[in-house]
């Protein structure tokens, strides 16, 4: 579908151009025969113009419709006036293959539109014209599927280092200055003799024990 759009996009604004185009006397004369004619099996080549076929019917639909609306009794009348007058209207088209090859030639070197009805007009070509829609989807499917992926991983990896940064700049918990250090030999604050008998902090003997 991409594929198709683009280039319909490219051919309506190429056709635009071509209003310009003809009405450039010195584009006229640079353009030659050949150059045209290349230009018109590019367009051919790539179906630039086939959008447009429903131009003149719809427009003949709509002007039936509009008028039977407001003559019901001439309706046998206006549908066959249309449909002739729209059969006659019908070999005008032509005159838009020709202004979409101006217009494409204005664009395109004579190479380049040689170079690209050969490639749309070869098996490869004809098949990408074709496939160019399906493959469109599973690419638009793909992609989404990646976007995810990486919008997902992009989110953990920063969250990570932005929680491994926090932690880091975190003050370290303080140690508790009221306990004493295992295995310490210091004596009570309240100066009584150590358990294990050693000397008192007052520096007078220990009390002994073994003479009662």
């Amino acid at each position: 579908m991409m594929l198709h759009s683009t280039v319909r996009r490219l051919s309506v604004v190429l056709a635009a151009s071509a209003v310009f185009a003809f009405s450039s006397p010195a584009f006229s004369q640079d353009v030659t025969e050949s150059h045209l004619k290349a230009a018109r099996a590019a367009v051919a080549a790539i179906h630039a113009t086939d959008s447009f076929d429903n131009i003149l019917p719809q427009a003949a639909a709509a002007l039936e419709q509009q008028l039977i609306q407001k003559n019901p009794d001439m309706q046998e009348l206006i549908a066959k006036t249309v449909s002739e007058k729209a059969m006659a209207l019908a070999a005008r088209r032509s005159d838009l293959e020709k202004e979409a090859a101006v217009a494409y030639a204005k664009v395109f070197s004579e190479k380049d539109l040689n170079d690209i009805a050969t490639f749309y007009s070869s098996d490869a070509g004809k098949k990408l014209l074709e496939s160019g829609p399906i493959e469109t989807r599973e690419l638009v499917k793909a992609a989404d599927i990646w976007q995810n992926g990486i919008a997902r991983d992009l989110a953990q990896q920063v969250g990570e280092t932005l929680l491994a940064a926090a932690k880091a700049a975190a003050p370290a918990a303080p140690a508790d200055a009221t306990a004493p250090a295992a295995g310490s030999d210091a004596a009570p604050a309240d100066g009584s003799a150590p358990a294990d008998g050693s000397a008192p902090a007052d520096g007078s003997a220990p009390a002994d024990d073994s003479q009662n």
